[in-house]
């Protein structure tokens, strides 16, 4: 078929074009599409990881249910060995450390607790270390227990902060600073947080008085 002189310049651009171009447009394409194949295996991956873990952690459930301490650090640690990157790694610590605290497996349970400040994101890190300064409480270790409590928590875990560190600061028999941390406990849950009661008897039982708000609200 022949080409009008319109269509041949056409062609003869295109050709150009292509032979400047081409194989770069070309190796883009490769890497783009390589890129969304590692993007959708990266992600399968995940899945993948995730439905593996999440059966671990159903059994490890039922180990903490049962008050199994020796099954639940088994699980656990297979759980961190092999998911470490999942949220149930973390959730796994926690559990585990709940169980060996109940059966008075402190060291352990101050391992597990460890091992999700070192390893969690900052919302697990939080609760790992409110949960870790209660062990050293009962431990009686007060000043390591206050250390923890002065290091970096989310804003959202302030009034649990105040009120553990309320706790440590009765066992110290320092009551004058104790009183401060409930009533800014109380001051940072607002009227209808579910622990704020409990915290207002602790204010009361050491002398203290709760702040207008706590007293309305209670």
């Amino acid at each position: 078929m022949a080409y009008d002189l319109e269509e041949q310049e056409q062609i003869a651009t295109f050709k150009a074009f292509w032979s400047k171009y081409g194989n770069l447009i070309t190796w883009v394409l490769i890497l783009a599409l390589g890129a969304f194949a590692a993007y959708n295996f990266w992600n399968k991956h995940q899945r993948d990881q995730a439905v593996a873990a999440s059966g671990l952690y159903d059994e490890l459930t039922d180990a903490v249910t049962a008050k199994d301490n020796a099954k639940s650090q088994r699980i656990a640690a297979d759980i961190q060995a092999k998911y470490k990157r999942t949220s149930y790694a973390q959730m796994s610590a926690l559990a585990a450390a709940k169980t060996a605290f109940e059966t008075n497996d402190l060291k352990t349970a101050k391992a597990q607790l460890q091992w999700v400040i070192d390893n969690g994101n900052d919302e697990y890190k939080s609760v790992a270390q409110l949960r870790l300064a209660g062990v050293l409480l009962d431990e009686k270790n007060f000043d390591r227990a206050m250390k923890l409590l002065n290091g970096t928590f989310l804003p959202q875990f302030a009034a649990e902060v105040s009120d553990r560190k309320g706790d440590v600061l009765v066992a110290q028999n320092k009551i004058v600073d104790a009183r401060a941390a409930y009533v800014a406990a109380l001051a940072a849950m607002g009227p209808k947080h579910p622990g704020s009661q409990l915290v207002r008897i602790k204010l009361e039982a050491i002398g203290g008085t709760a702040p207008d708000a706590a007293k309305k609200a209670a």
